[in-house]
């Protein structure tokens, strides 16, 4: 029998089981324990939240991942700002990755976005799982971090040809990215134990989020 599979936007009822989900998704994914679920629990009340791109993906009635946005800026060498979007977290618990499902919520979440006349995403991922959505390097778009560096990590997304001219742009993201890692602690000793550790991924995480392109 088919899966019946559904996109549709989170409900507060849905809370706990995200918190849950983004916790399985990311532990010792990029460092041993993680972080993501504390802001995915701060960050719906914060003002650059958009509720209206924060979607969660069910199969057979059970919520398997999630997408959540916040607003960022552009800023050129005038001061001229431009508003955009970025995504994070985005999960897929692990027993149905690599299944397509990620394609199917981030593609999804591109429309929407889209159709409320936002034109550009600015992410930090690794490049292997984003590239083939479409996007490339901040590089290729001009657009740096406020110190002038070009991360190897940032990528950019078009969600309308040409929506970006090759001026030089700063990108700044909101300050719900911010987090308070002791608070963060605090909220996950309230949670089932998980084991911290070690795992190659956080090698890999470590080398993409200190690389810088020339």
């Amino acid at each position: 029998m088919d899966k019946v599979v559904k996109v549709r936007n989170e409900k507060e009822t849905d809370y706990e089981r995200v918190e849950e989900i983004t916790r399985k998704s990311f532990w010792n994914l990029y460092v041993p324990g993680c972080i993501e679920h504390y802001l995915v629990h701060v960050m719906r009340s914060h003002k650059d939240f958009m509720p209206e791109l924060d979607f969660v993906i069910e199969v057979d009635n059970q919520i398997i991942g999630n997408i959540m946005y916040t607003k960022a800026k552009l800023v050129d060498d005038s001061g001229e700002e431009k508003e955009i979007i970025t995504f994070g977290p985005v999960c897929i618990i692990p027993e149905y990755q690599r299944m397509g499902y990620g394609k199917m919520l981030i593609e999804h979440s591109f429309d929407q976005a889209a159709a409320l006349g936002y034109d550009v995403i600015v992410i930090f991922g690794n490049p292997s799982n984003y590239v083939s959505r479409g996007f490339k390097s901040c590089k290729k778009y001009n657009i740096c971090l406020e110190n002038g560096a070009f991360p190897t990590a940032m990528l950019v997304k078009e969600l309308k040809p040409e929506a970006l001219d090759g001026r030089k742009w700063i990108y700044y993201d909101s300050s719900v990215m911010k987090i308070d890692e002791q608070e963060a602690e605090r909220f996950d000793e309230r949670l089932e134990k998980m084991e911290k550790k070690f795992q190659p991924s956080q090698e890999e995480f470590y080398i993409y989020s200190h690389s810088i392109m020339q």
